[in-house]
């Protein structure tokens, strides 16, 4: 309760004096001139949801690609505990993200965690937002190893 209380003070004083609540909490100070949304090509971080229904489906749309062209009939049917693990983690000078994790169901029966995250200005040609992904004991050739965790923040 003294913790809660004492922090709660120094963000307080923190933002009397001009921070955020967030860089008083331990983040790092981003001058606005070299935040992201004052590049030549604005991020604003108007990014969908962890849930919106085109996200899935792109990551449907890629997993079902990969595992036909690669290693099997693996195809992605549902997803569930859908939750977000973080939003712009790294600062507010890095392209924006929405990190995400879900609950997939395999045509196998199986669940698997899948880890992604929606990026902006990363689509095609830089006009829209993209999805990158990882599920759980499916990553073959190890490229987000051990376990999916370099698709998390």
């Amino acid at each position: 309760m003294r913790r809660a209380l004492l922090r709660t003070a120094l963000v307080s004083l923190a933002c009397l004096a001009g921070l955020s609540a967030a860089e008083a909490a331990g983040g790092r100070y981003v001058a606005p001139p070299d935040r992201a949304e004052a590049r030549i090509v604005p991020m604003y971080g108007n990014l969908p949801g962890c849930d919106d229904p085109a996200v899935l489906s792109h990551l449907s749309s890629w997993f079902d690609s990969r595992e036909a062209k690669f290693w099997g009939p693996l195809r992605a049917l549902s997803y569930d505990r859908i939750a977000q693990l973080g939003f712009r983690p790294w600062g507010a000078d890095f392209i924006p993200r929405r990190f995400c994790s879900a609950r997939l169901l395999l045509n196998n029966g199986i669940y698997h965690r899948v880890d992604y995250s929606v990026r902006e200005n990363l689509g095609l040609f830089g006009m829209t937002w993209n999805v990158n992904w990882c599920v759980a004991g499916l990553d073959r050739e190890r490229s987000y190893a051990p376990d999916c965790k370099m698709a998390r923040p």
